[in-house]
């Protein structure tokens, strides 16, 4: 008999909850409020929980952070059950680690249901698990994700530390490293046949860069700097072969990450080649923005020459549009500092 926990501090619903749960075969414990509620769970290891949102002492979002901090309660199936419909309460509870949600007033079908398909896709797990583990020894230090290769740079990488402009390599430097950002902002550029600096990408943090080619020694191809104090994680690229080499999931991951980086290119291409100068100027404020990890209101110190050269617009051009701008309402300037004013009329040009 499958053990569940309910907890709910309306005496009535709990009652009759419980005595609904009892009728389908299920053993059943009661908590009065998030507190009790929560050392039983512990006390008891029950096979699921259904826990309401707004409780005296300890409210249901507790609940489960408390349950989640506990290896032998984390992964107990949950379920939130609340009067609560706004969609951000909703969101909450699944950010949390929530399996499903349940609004109140429930029929006895929603609430069963709910708890056979939460105990039948645990029960589905468990044996997927025991046959792969029956199947093939699992490696624990094999590479699946990027977030992986991402700690592999953290834990085995050279870390080197940049001021604000200073130039991490050079176009035509030998393509020794690739880097993953810690902490900061690089901006790559190179210059075009009349000598003037054409912006290529921005990173920030957590972004890879720095990748040309994998089996060749290509040179870098461009030049990166510094925008921020940096700190930067490198992998030599031999290394790195040799990691893509022995965990092939990874190579997947890596592989679609490059198709990410293509598609971005061949949207900015297009937005160069076909969009208005003011949505050109809109755009590359947002990109430049979102790099920056800038709030709206907060400033981005970026020179003319650098957004005109991404938007791919004169420089003259951009600065009549971003006046423009600003006499909208939609950015303020001053000196190098931009400060997004009104992000969705930003959004919305065309």
């Amino acid at each position: 008999m499958k053990k569940v926990l309910l907890i709910e501090d309306d005496t009535v619903l709990r009652e009759n909850t419980a005595e609904l749960l009892e009728l389908s075969n299920y053993e059943v414990l009661t908590a009065v409020n998030g507190k009790v509620g929560l050392e039983m769970a512990k006390n008891n290891k029950p096979d699921i929980i259904v826990c309401d949102i707004m409780m005296p002492i300890l409210d249901g979002y507790g609940v489960l952070e408390g349950l989640s901090k506990d290896s032998e309660t984390k992964f107990i199936p949950f379920i939130f059950l609340s009067a609560k419909t706004e969609r951000h309460d909703v969101r909450r509870g699944m950010d949390l680690g929530a399996d499903d949600y349940i609004t109140k007033p429930f029929s006895e079908d929603e609430i069963i249901n709910a708890i056979e398909s939460r105990m039948a896709k645990v029960a589905l797990l468990k044996e997927e698990h025991e046959s792969l583990q029956n199947a093939t020894s699992t490696n624990e230090d094999e590479l699946r994700t990027l977030s992986d290769l991402k700690n592999f740079f953290d834990d085995h990488g050279t870390i080197s530390n940049y001021s604000k402009n200073d130039i991490v390599y050079k176009e035509g430097h030998n393509s020794n490293f690739i880097y993953l950002i810690l902490k900061g902002v690089v901006k790559c550029y190179k210059f075009d046949t009349k000598g003037k600096e054409l912006t290529t990408a921005l990173h920030a943090e957590d972004d890879l860069f720095g990748y040309t080619s994998f089996t060749q020694n290509i040179p870098y191809r461009e030049t990166a700097i510094a925008m921020k104090d940096l700190e930067l994680a490198g992998v030599s690229k031999s290394e790195l072969t040799d990691v893509l080499e022995n965990n092939h999931k990874l190579t997947l991951e890596v592989i679609q990450l490059l198709t990410e980086d293509i598609t971005g290119v061949k949207d900015q291409l297009l937005q160069m080649a076909y969009s208005s100068v003011q949505r050109k100027t809109a755009s590359t404020i947002l990109r430049f923005a979102e790099k920056l990890h800038s709030n709206p209101g907060d400033p981005i110190v970026i020179s003319r020459n650098d957004l005109a050269s991404v938007a791919g617009i004169a420089t003259e051009t951009l600065i009549r549009t971003m006046s423009d701008f600003k006499k909208k309402g939609i950015i303020d300037m001053e000196g190098r500092n931009i400060k997004i004013l009104d992000l969705q009329k930003l959004h919305d040009i065309n």
